[in-house]
Protein backbone atom coordinates (compact mmCIF):
# COMPACT_ATOMS: atom_id res chain seq x y z
CA UNK A 1 0.00 0.00 0.00
CA UNK A 2 1.27 3.17 -1.17
CA UNK A 3 0.28 7.22 -0.36
CA UNK A 4 0.36 10.04 -2.83
CA UNK A 5 -0.62 13.53 -3.41
CA UNK A 6 -3.06 14.64 -5.69
CA UNK A 7 -4.91 18.10 -6.00
CA UNK A 8 -8.25 18.88 -5.99
CA UNK A 9 -9.93 22.25 -6.12
CA UNK A 10 -12.28 24.03 -3.32
CA UNK A 11 -16.14 22.67 -4.99
CA UNK A 12 -14.36 19.43 -5.19
CA UNK A 13 -13.08 19.36 -1.52
CA UNK A 14 -16.57 20.30 -0.48
CA UNK A 15 -17.94 17.20 -3.11
CA UNK A 16 -15.62 15.32 -1.12
CA UNK A 17 -16.53 16.00 2.29
CA UNK A 18 -20.11 15.87 1.80
CA UNK A 19 -19.93 12.39 -0.15
CA UNK A 20 -20.87 13.15 -3.20
CA UNK A 21 -17.46 12.83 -5.06
CA UNK A 22 -16.37 9.29 -5.47
CA UNK A 23 -14.21 9.51 -8.45
CA UNK A 24 -12.17 11.58 -10.81
CA UNK A 25 -10.99 11.21 -14.26
CA UNK A 26 -7.37 12.41 -15.39
CA UNK A 27 -6.25 12.35 -18.40
CA UNK A 28 -3.88 9.24 -19.39
CA UNK A 29 -0.07 10.76 -20.17
CA UNK A 30 0.97 9.41 -22.75
CA UNK A 31 -2.17 8.86 -24.24
CA UNK A 32 -2.35 5.46 -25.81
CA UNK A 33 -2.53 4.35 -29.22
CA UNK A 34 -5.50 1.87 -28.88
CA UNK A 35 -7.91 0.79 -26.25
CA UNK A 36 -6.80 -1.31 -23.38
CA UNK A 37 -8.41 -4.52 -22.99
CA UNK A 38 -7.91 -4.36 -19.16
CA UNK A 39 -6.57 -2.82 -16.20
CA UNK A 40 -4.97 -5.00 -13.66
CA UNK A 41 -3.28 -3.75 -10.47
CA UNK A 42 -3.31 -0.12 -11.74
CA UNK A 43 -1.37 -1.07 -14.89
CA UNK A 44 -3.08 -1.91 -18.57
CA UNK A 45 -2.68 -3.93 -20.76
CA UNK A 46 -3.24 -4.49 -24.90
CA UNK A 47 -3.64 -7.80 -26.72
CA UNK A 48 -1.91 -7.61 -30.44
CA UNK A 49 -1.63 -10.41 -32.92
CA UNK A 50 1.90 -11.80 -33.27
CA UNK A 51 2.62 -14.62 -36.18
CA UNK A 52 4.89 -17.40 -34.89
CA UNK A 53 5.66 -19.82 -37.85
CA UNK A 54 2.51 -18.89 -39.67
CA UNK A 55 0.17 -19.27 -36.42
CA UNK A 56 -1.36 -16.02 -35.32
CA UNK A 57 -1.26 -15.66 -31.64
CA UNK A 58 -2.31 -13.09 -29.02
CA UNK A 59 0.75 -11.39 -27.63
CA UNK A 60 0.06 -9.15 -24.20
CA UNK A 61 1.43 -5.93 -23.90
CA UNK A 62 1.66 -4.24 -20.80
CA UNK A 63 1.54 -0.17 -20.33
CA UNK A 64 2.40 2.45 -17.21
CA UNK A 65 0.84 2.00 -14.44
CA UNK A 66 -1.26 3.85 -13.01
CA UNK A 67 -0.14 7.31 -11.96
CA UNK A 68 -2.28 7.52 -9.18
CA UNK A 69 -2.16 4.29 -7.73
CA UNK A 70 -3.98 0.63 -8.04
CA UNK A 71 -6.61 -0.56 -5.53
CA UNK A 72 -6.02 -0.47 -1.92
CA UNK A 73 -3.28 2.70 -2.53
CA UNK A 74 -4.27 5.82 -0.57
CA UNK A 75 -4.09 10.06 -1.97
CA UNK A 76 -3.76 12.39 0.33
CA UNK A 77 -5.65 15.57 -0.82
CA UNK A 78 -4.00 18.98 -1.82
CA UNK A 79 -5.89 21.79 -1.73
CA UNK A 80 -5.79 25.78 -0.90
CA UNK A 81 -5.15 26.26 2.53
CA UNK A 82 -3.66 27.97 5.57
CA UNK A 83 -1.53 26.75 8.44
CA UNK A 84 -2.90 28.55 11.76
CA UNK A 85 -1.69 27.68 14.90
CA UNK A 86 -4.37 29.34 16.84
CA UNK A 87 -6.68 27.44 14.94
CA UNK A 88 -9.31 30.42 14.80
CA UNK A 89 -8.33 32.29 12.09
CA UNK A 90 -6.97 35.28 14.27
CA UNK A 91 -4.15 37.11 12.50
CA UNK A 92 -2.52 39.06 15.40
CA UNK A 93 -1.51 36.16 17.18
CA UNK A 94 -0.11 33.87 14.51
CA UNK A 95 1.50 37.17 13.32
CA UNK A 96 2.75 37.52 16.70
CA UNK A 97 4.65 34.14 16.50
CA UNK A 98 6.06 34.37 13.55
CA UNK A 99 4.16 31.53 11.65
CA UNK A 100 2.13 33.29 8.82
CA UNK A 101 4.18 33.77 5.81
CA UNK A 102 7.27 32.34 7.75
CA UNK A 103 9.17 28.95 6.11
CA UNK A 104 6.77 25.86 7.00
CA UNK A 105 9.73 24.21 8.98
CA UNK A 106 9.42 27.16 11.52
CA UNK A 107 6.05 25.68 12.79
CA UNK A 108 6.43 24.34 15.77
CA UNK A 109 5.92 20.05 15.87
CA UNK A 110 3.17 20.64 17.52
CA UNK A 111 0.66 22.74 15.26
CA UNK A 112 2.10 20.81 12.71
CA UNK A 113 -1.35 18.96 11.83
CA UNK A 114 -4.69 19.38 10.27
CA UNK A 115 -6.32 20.94 13.15
CA UNK A 116 -4.43 23.71 13.12
CA UNK A 117 -5.01 24.45 9.66
CA UNK A 118 -7.33 26.35 7.41
CA UNK A 119 -8.69 24.99 4.05
CA UNK A 120 -9.94 27.66 2.14
CA UNK A 121 -12.67 25.55 0.52
CA UNK A 122 -14.59 25.61 3.57
CA UNK A 123 -13.60 28.78 5.05
CA UNK A 124 -16.54 31.65 6.02
CA UNK A 125 -14.05 34.50 7.79
CA UNK A 126 -12.66 37.37 6.82
CA UNK A 127 -10.34 37.35 3.55
CA UNK A 128 -6.56 35.62 3.85
CA UNK A 129 -3.45 35.14 2.08
CA UNK A 130 -3.42 31.51 1.26
CA UNK A 131 -1.15 29.11 0.07
CA UNK A 132 -1.18 27.23 -2.71
CA UNK A 133 -2.48 24.15 -2.99
CA UNK A 134 0.63 22.39 -4.61
CA UNK A 135 2.50 23.77 -1.54
CA UNK A 136 0.91 21.48 0.99
CA UNK A 137 2.85 19.16 2.79
CA UNK A 138 1.71 15.64 4.60
CA UNK A 139 0.67 16.49 7.53
CA UNK A 140 -1.72 19.55 6.69
CA UNK A 141 -3.96 17.21 5.07
CA UNK A 142 -7.22 16.33 6.10
CA UNK A 143 -8.72 14.00 3.85
CA UNK A 144 -7.06 10.60 3.04
CA UNK A 145 -8.83 8.43 -0.03
CA UNK A 146 -8.62 4.99 -0.62
CA UNK A 147 -8.64 3.69 -4.08
CA UNK A 148 -11.57 1.29 -4.84
CA UNK A 149 -10.83 0.75 -8.62
CA UNK A 150 -8.89 2.33 -11.80
CA UNK A 151 -10.01 1.61 -15.39
CA UNK A 152 -9.15 3.48 -18.41
CA UNK A 153 -12.09 4.60 -20.87
CA UNK A 154 -12.77 7.47 -23.23
CA UNK A 155 -13.62 10.85 -21.78
CA UNK A 156 -16.58 11.16 -23.28
CA UNK A 157 -17.80 7.71 -22.02
CA UNK A 158 -19.12 9.34 -18.85
CA UNK A 159 -22.85 8.64 -17.91
CA UNK A 160 -24.81 11.07 -16.38
CA UNK A 161 -24.62 8.85 -13.17
CA UNK A 162 -21.06 9.08 -13.11
CA UNK A 163 -21.02 12.57 -13.79
CA UNK A 164 -23.15 12.67 -10.38
CA UNK A 165 -20.32 10.55 -8.72
CA UNK A 166 -17.74 13.23 -9.67
CA UNK A 167 -19.28 15.55 -7.98
CA UNK A 168 -21.20 18.04 -10.64
CA UNK A 169 -24.77 17.93 -8.03
CA UNK A 170 -27.42 19.47 -8.83
CA UNK A 171 -26.05 23.31 -8.95
CA UNK A 172 -26.70 23.31 -12.66
CA UNK A 173 -29.87 23.11 -12.60
CA UNK A 174 -32.56 26.30 -12.59
CA UNK A 175 -35.60 24.23 -11.27
CA UNK A 176 -36.49 21.68 -9.09
CA UNK A 177 -38.50 19.34 -11.73
CA UNK A 178 -37.64 15.99 -12.09
CA UNK A 179 -35.00 14.67 -14.67
CA UNK A 180 -35.39 12.61 -17.56
CA UNK A 181 -33.22 8.90 -17.93
CA UNK A 182 -30.76 10.99 -19.85
CA UNK A 183 -30.14 13.39 -17.11
CA UNK A 184 -31.30 16.26 -18.50
CA UNK A 185 -34.39 18.27 -16.65
CA UNK A 186 -38.05 17.00 -17.92
CA UNK A 187 -38.55 21.02 -18.59
CA UNK A 188 -37.03 23.92 -21.28
CA UNK A 189 -36.19 25.72 -18.31
CA UNK A 190 -32.64 26.26 -20.24
CA UNK A 191 -30.57 24.04 -17.62
CA UNK A 192 -27.52 22.47 -18.33
CA UNK A 193 -27.63 18.30 -17.87
CA UNK A 194 -24.74 16.40 -15.94
CA UNK A 195 -22.76 15.57 -18.23
CA UNK A 196 -22.43 19.15 -20.22
CA UNK A 197 -21.66 20.42 -16.97
CA UNK A 198 -19.15 17.94 -16.37
CA UNK A 199 -17.85 19.07 -19.79
CA UNK A 200 -17.84 23.06 -19.09
CA UNK A 201 -15.93 21.45 -15.96
CA UNK A 202 -13.34 19.61 -17.99
CA UNK A 203 -12.69 22.59 -19.95
CA UNK A 204 -12.10 24.92 -17.42
CA UNK A 205 -9.64 22.54 -16.15
CA UNK A 206 -7.70 21.23 -19.33
CA UNK A 207 -8.43 24.14 -21.72
CA UNK A 208 -11.63 25.03 -24.22
CA UNK A 209 -11.16 22.21 -26.78
CA UNK A 210 -10.24 19.07 -24.21
CA UNK A 211 -13.49 17.36 -23.70
CA UNK A 212 -13.73 17.28 -27.92
CA UNK A 213 -10.60 15.85 -28.04
CA UNK A 214 -12.26 12.50 -26.16
CA UNK A 215 -9.12 11.68 -24.52
CA UNK A 216 -8.21 8.24 -22.60
CA UNK A 217 -8.50 8.67 -18.92
CA UNK A 218 -7.72 7.19 -15.68
CA UNK A 219 -11.16 6.64 -13.80
CA UNK A 220 -9.94 6.29 -9.95
CA UNK A 221 -12.75 5.57 -7.71
CA UNK A 222 -12.19 6.00 -3.77
CA UNK A 223 -13.76 6.67 -0.53
CA UNK A 224 -12.87 8.93 2.15
CA UNK A 225 -11.26 6.90 4.87
CA UNK A 226 -10.12 8.45 8.74
CA UNK A 227 -6.34 9.78 8.29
Amino acid sequence: MKERPILFSGPMVRAILSGQKTVTRRAMKPQPQKAPVDVVDGVPSWDSPTNYAGEVQMNTQHGNPCPYGKPGDRLWVRETWLEDPEDDGSWAYTQYMGCKGSPLSDIPKKFQKPEHCLFRATWGGPALIWRPSIHMPRWASRILLEITDVRVERLQAITWEEALDEGIGDHRFECDRPIEPDGYPACSCGSVGYVDAFAELWNSINGPAAWDANPWVWVVEFKRIEP
